[in-house]
């Protein structure tokens, strides 16, 4: 059987820009769905597509299973054993967990895009989106959220 596609709708119509700061306490995972479906919400988004930006390089975007606090506590553990603090890097500067933040930055990115359809985030049923804080300190980071598509 061949492959089909259908017919294409092209109407880019508004785009949508805001900056959401997220203070983090140090290492760990931050859930910003809610802020994030309030943006689409006060965007009046109808359809298209969420695109979010993370304006650093020692923390992350993902989007990642809400329903568990177990799965984040596993990924941070996973995420320490493949960039460790002590692994004997040559940039410490700003302290010894400052390349392995950037080394887990690098592994899981600074940036998504997420389904806008009738309104809301196409997320799955248990998928939530996160900023990670790779460093032990306190921080306040800032993500660029920008919706394009049609508004309601």
């Amino acid at each position: 059987m061949a492959s089909q596609l259908s017919a294409i709708a092209t109407e880019t119509q508004v785009i949508s820009t805001a900056r959401l700061t997220v203070a983090t306490k140090g290492q760990g995972f931050v859930e910003i769905t809610r802020d994030v479906a309030r943006f689409v919400k006060e965007a009046e988004a109808q359809e298209g597509v969420l695109l979010l930006f993370l304006r650093h390089t020692s923390a992350s975007l993902v989007i990642q299973e809400n329903a568990d606090r177990d799965v984040r506590t596993d990924l941070a553990t996973a995420l320490a054993r493949l960039a460790p603090a002590d692994a004997g890097w040559v940039h410490t500067v700003e302290g010894p967990d400052d390349m392995p933040a950037h080394i887990k930055t690098m592994l899981t990115g600074v940036s998504l895009h997420v389904p806008v359809i009738d309104g809301a985030l196409a997320l799955g049923t248990w998928q939530g989106i996160y900023l990670v804080e790779h460093r032990s300190a306190p921080h306040r980071r800032e993500v660029v959220l920008q919706f394009l598509g049609r508004r309601r």
